[in-house]
């Protein structure tokens, strides 16, 4: 309805009746947005969403009802967070339009019932779809899957009670012909893998917890017959990504039994991504031989445990590729430089690239390596040289910190990287190295600060100037300043603390206490945060732990100059007694009209009435989540705060209120806003209750996985893995 509204602003008034476009002058004028040319016009219908589009737009005037059923737009149907979409309207749009659909994307489309989803049967035409997190039996499935004669492509969850036998004929007849599958597991299972003869790429993502929620544990035998082996004879493309547990690894290792008897001839991408340990078996060890010697690969991802002491990179064969991911390795930089380079063999082809984790990758041989010793420069620059069309670049929770010394420093050798459009670094990286050599270490001055119900803390607070007045400026002498004037397109940057772990991890209790922040990480400040307005097209911005920060007015440089933010995730600003960046945060806030997402993460926080009235003019928000180990919240503060912003229809709050205050907020805001808002998901729970995995387990996974969960997304994944 947004966009409708601001169509009918610039159509003015238009009757239905009129076929005739304003004359050019009028155009010319800026009279009429209906004087531009067709071409023009469906560029701009291209960015309004399909409901919209359809049921809306479409009845502004005759010429629009032409345009919008064109097939440029309606081949294409996008659902995926269009939160406004309710079950009525996607019938409705199924009924105008279902048989031009051909690519069908309703990822995360949660709210919407099994009924509804079953429409999609009606859409006969569709090559490919998206239905993750759409909620789907067995039998459902089959009806909705032996209406698709043409279907290649194909996204599902398979969820407890999912049997394989309630499968109808036509519908392993479809299944037959899909060549792309992705499966999202929340039960052990084979799900429709066995169906897909045709299995050209398969993404697999498991989400199996260890227990019931009566506490029963879950095994991870399958049910392995002949007619349930996997088909693997054509697979180009083999990913993997486990949730903890150990449950998951028992389910992936099945899987990857079949490959190992016999390696696909062109597999051209193996991805793993596995947390923590992950055992190598003699299953696995074949497979890895194989690949050595039969495959020559694009793409590489494998757990450390695979990698870590083996020689297994030196006997790999590559073809162009365009991603590698060595996260939480012990690769040291010799053999990164030895081993996936070849001594600085040209890989132009490689776009994507995540060191995350790999604490020795910018260094020699040597493992015995401190965390304050100075990175190898010669290596970076040997690296950046080699791949010189980076895009996507991780080198995240490790420390890598630059020798003094004339353009060694790593934020000089990464500005030569101008293709870069993602980058995560740790905090401590950008600290101007001669800044740091020259800083003379002083006592920290003790000083009460207000903590929680008026109780004080004693913390260490550096000495130092007055606070910052007005706005930060941004030091053009800094490395850091040169590199994002270097890097003028870059859309997603991430500043994460080397020690940074969030209070809220992944299918385990919350986290009580968190490491120091590295003591380099204490010369990035104020002013290095106001250098990242620079970034005129930055959409996705993460800070965390980054104690340097002592009023935030970087925030507002921020808020004023990037104007395409979307997404904001602040963790960990400043000292960790007090929230000092509070009044920098609400001045930010009101420029953020882009801004869709806003992930919170700082003890004590109070979430009070001046925080949301500010959060209030971000008037795009649709996701917040908060998290504030001993931090509070106004009830009422949030209720007015919800009903000022329409659009908000996630609302994630963990903090230090009471379970009775959290539940009485929860049920007011479902109460008050479910009705109008079929997508509102509202969790309001207390961040140290022995519950939180419990309630955690019930959230939607697009949610879960892009907001409550806090995690580095800088080349997680290859890009355009899926849709």
């Amino acid at each position: 309805m947004l966009w409708t509204n601001r169509l009918h602003l610039l159509l003015g008034d238009v009757s239905t009746e009129d076929d005739v476009p304003p004359a050019a002058a009028d155009v010319a004028g800026g009279a009429h947005l209906l004087g531009f040319s067709d071409e023009i016009l469906l560029h701009i219908l291209s960015h309004v969403p399909s409901i919209d589009l359809v049921l809306n737009v479409r009845h502004t005037c005759r010429k629009l009802a032409a345009l919008c059923l064109d097939k440029s737009l309606v081949h294409t149907v996008l659902l995926q967070k269009d939160y406004q979409a309710s079950e009525d309207k996607v019938k409705q749009l199924v009924k105008e339009i279902g048989q031009e659909i051909q690519q069908l994307n309703m990822a995360g489309c949660y709210w919407l019932s099994g009924s509804t989803i079953e429409h999609v049967a009606r859409c006969r035409g569709l090559v490919k779809v998206n239905l993750s997190g759409c909620h789907l039996t067995s039998l459902r499935l089959s009806k909705v899957l032996s209406a698709l004669q043409h279907l290649r492509s194909l996204a599902i969850d398979v969820s407890p009670g999912f049997d394989a036998s309630q499968l109808s004929s036509e519908c392993k007849a479809t299944l037959s012909r899909v060549r792309e599958l992705k499966q999202t597991l929340f039960t052990p299972s084979y799900g429709v893998v066995p169906c897909c003869a045709s299995l050209q790429k398969l993404l697999l993502y498991f989400e199996i917890l260890d227990r019931t929620r009566e506490g029963a544990v879950l095994s991870g035998q399958l049910m392995v017959g002949q007619s349930n082996v996997p088909h693997y004879q054509n697979l180009r493309v083999f990913y993997a990504r486990l949730a903890p547990g150990y449950i998951n690894q028992e389910v992936v290792r099945l899987y990857l039994a079949v490959l190992s008897d016999r390696t696909p001839e062109n597999l051209h991408a193996f991805l793993i991504s596995v947390p923590g340990s992950f055992a190598e078996s003699g299953a696995t060890k074949n497979l890895l031989d194989s690949m050595a010697r039969n495959v020559a690969l694009d793409a590489l991802q494998l757990p450390k445990s695979w990698l870590n002491g083996s020689s297994l990179l030196q006997h790999m064969k590559f073809n162009n590729p365009f991603y590698f991911s060595f996260s939480r390795c012990t690769l040291s930089g010799g053999h990164l430089i030895q081993r996936v380079i070849n001594g600085g063999k040209d890989l132009r082809s490689l776009a994507s690239l995540n060191l995350s984790g790999c604490v020795h990758c910018l260094s020699p041989d040597s493992l015995l390596r401190k965390a304050e010793d100075a990175i190898d420069s010669s290596i970076l620059e040997t690296l950046v040289a080699a791949c010189c069309n980076l895009r996507h670049l991780n080198l995240s929770a490790a420390h890598h910190h630059s020798a003094e010394g004339p353009g060694g420093h790593l934020c000089q050798l990464l500005a030569r990287l101008r293709h870069l459009r993602s980058l995560s670094l740790p905090v401590c990286s950008v600290a101007d190295a001669a800044a740091w050599a020259d800083r003379v270490p002083v006592q920290p001055v003790m000083r009460a600060v207000p903590r929680g119900f008026g109780k004080k803390v004693r913390i260490g607070v550096q000495t130092c100037p007055s606070p910052f007045l007005g706005q930060a400026a941004p030091q053009p002498s800094s490395v850091f300043w040169s590199l994002l004037k270097n890097l003028p397109f870059l859309e997603h940057l991430e500043l994460i603390g080397s020690n940074f772990s969030s209070a809220m991890p992944r299918n385990e209790p919350a986290i009580r206490n968190s490491l120091p922040p590295c003591s380099r990480a204490q010369n990035v400040g104020d002013s290095e945060v106001a250098a990242i307005g620079q970034l005129a097209f930055l959409r996705h911005l993460t800070l965390a732990q980054l104690p340097g920060i002592l009023t935030g007015s970087g925030l507002v440089s921020i808020g004023l100059q990037c104007q395409q933010l979307q997404s904001l995730s602040l963790a960990n600003l400043g000292m960790m007694g007090k929230v000092v960046y509070m009044p920098a945060l609400s001045d930010m806030l009101k420029h953020c009209r882009r801004l869709k997402d806003l992930r919170l993460e700082q003890p004590y926080f109070s979430a009070n009435a001046q925080f949301f009235q500010a959060l209030s003019q971000c008037s795009s928000l649709q996701r917040l989540c908060l998290v504030s180990r001993s931090g509070s919240l106004q009830p009422e503060a949030v209720l007015a705060f919800m009903a000022r912003c329409p659009h908000v229809v996630v609302c994630h709050m963990f903090t230090g209120e009471s379970l009775a205050t959290c539940k009485n907020l929860q049920q007011s805001l479902l109460r008050s806003f479910q009705a109008e808002r079929p997508a509102l998901n509202v969790v309001i729970f207390p961040l140290l209750h022995e519950g939180l995995t419990d309630v955690i387990r019930d959230v939607p996974m697009v949610h879960l996985d892009e907001i409550t969960l806090f995690k580095s997304r800088v080349a997680e994944e290859p890009p355009n893995l899926w849709w």
